[in-house]
């Protein structure tokens, strides 16, 4: 996302859009959660019948878990992909790779439909099987070791990087200011960017909020969220634009950038092999749990309303969202031609669609339903804030974040210039 939407414009305004727009309406989903209680669509009801006001409010949460079905139908090709570096770093494929010989190989792993449908197939698997188990505290203790370790681990990388790669390079590419670069264009996918960073909009922190303790701090826990987000991806970011620069990559290759450059730093240091393997294997943990909160508020609805078992729904829902990421892992070769709007195949579609439009819609009506429709006692009482503070919230809440959203939207449909 930085490549693509010009280095320190895309940090600048990515870090503001957290700031005004991303943590007070984190708070504002985390606080929803908390009050209902429920699944994001049963709980947007109970929410709605708790302030006396149109039950229609349902289907915001409707929405939100239907988003995060899309999101996976994507997200889990690119899992996919992490999987399949497991192997072939496991199989010392890395070791003195050259930048030319990274970039073929990414782009040999695209060319094959058989390899992405079957890598995809396996992260759905690993996804499904837990959801249909249900999601026990195994998971979150593993997650506890292997969450540090991949940030230990990425602290190595960033060391290596500043050893043998073109940190100043990358350092002036992504903070050197150019507000000239900054565009509406690059403002939208800065928001839509803090959406998807966040997990915003789509239900799955409002499922968090349903189990976050009553002594809790709301607002404690969205800004550690947020701030560690945020420093974690500029970290990556500074690491893998120093390989970048150093190996003459171009900065703006996309999503497969951390694909070509990664298993070039690890095919050069000791125990490369070794390293980029445990690297891969971690990140595949991180998205595969991620995958797992974008699938489980739509599985807990149909579960708790109708008399579909919880194995029988995971597997139904897991085939939908599988056959969805087929035609993404065609996208990327047999397909590569078939565009659906504006020129965009079938995976940018997806990507566009969530993370520009139904993300921010979805933050948009919960901050609304929250400022202008929840009781104003019962949102204070959740978030349990001093007066300054709860006015603070009101105001970022209720006036900067939505004006921001319905501003991105205006010239997303061309009614501003």
């Amino acid at each position: 996302m930085i490549g693509v939407n010009g280095g320190s414009a895309f940090v600048l305004v990515f870090v503001l859009c957290i700031l005004l727009v991303g943590i007070p309406l984190m708070m504002t989903e985390i606080l929803l959660g908390r009050r209902a209680q429920k699944n994001p669509l049963d709980g947007m009801h109970a929410l709605a019948v708790e302030a006396n006001k149109s039950t229609l409010w349902q289907y915001l949460g409707g929405m939100g878990m239907l988003t995060g079905l899309l999101i996976l139908g994507f997200y889990s090709v690119i899992g996919g992909w992490v999987l399949a570096y497991i192997w072939q770093a496991a199989a010392g494929s890395f070791i003195k790779i050259s930048a030319l010989q990274s970039s073929a190989n990414f782009a040999a792993l695209l060319a094959s439909p058989l390899t992405l449908v079957f890598w995809h197939t396996v992260f759905m698997l690993m996804t499904m099987g837990v959801v249909a188990r249900g999601v026990n505290s195994g998971l979150e203790k593993a997650n506890n070791i292997l969450i540090p370790s991949l940030f230990a681990i990425l602290l190595i990388l960033l060391g290596y990087s500043m050893s043998v790669g073109d940190m100043h390079a990358a350092f002036q590419f992504m903070f050197k200011p150019d507000f000239s670069k900054i565009t509406p264009v690059v403002t939208l996918s800065a928001l839509g960017h803090a959406f998807f960073s966040l997990s915003l909009g789509m239900g799955a922190v409002m499922v968090y909020g349903s189990y976050l303790q009553r002594n809790v701090s709301i607002a404690r826990t969205t800004i550690y969220i947020a701030l560690a987000d945020t420093m974690l991806g500029l970290l990556v970011g500074l690491a893998i634009y120093a390989l970048v620069f150093a190996n003459h990559l171009a900065p703006n290759a996309g999503p497969g950038l951390i694909f070509q450059t990664l298993p070039i730093a690890f095919g050069h240091m000791p125990a490369g092999n070794i390293i980029g393997m445990l690297f891969f294997t971690l990140v595949a943990f991180a998205a595969w749990t991620s995958s797992i909160s974008l699938v489980e508020p739509a599985i807990a609805w149909i579960v708790e309303n109708t008399k579909i078992k919880r194995h029988t729904a995971a597997g139904l829902l897991g085939l939908a969202v599988w056959l969805l990421g087929v035609t993404v892992a065609l996208s990327f070769n047999e397909w590569k031609d078939i565009k659906i709007i504006f020129g965009l195949n079938i995976f940018e579609t997806l990507d566009k669609l969530t993370s520009t439009i139904l993300l921010p819609l979805g933050g948009l009506l919960m901050a609304i339903f929250a400022g202008y429709f929840m009781k104003k006692v019962h949102a204070q009482e959740e978030l349990d804030l001093q007066l300054k503070a709860f006015k603070l919230w009101r105001i970022t809440n209720n006036f900067i974040a939505p004006i921001a959203i319905i501003a991105i939207f205006l010239y997303l449909f061309g009614l501003i210039q």
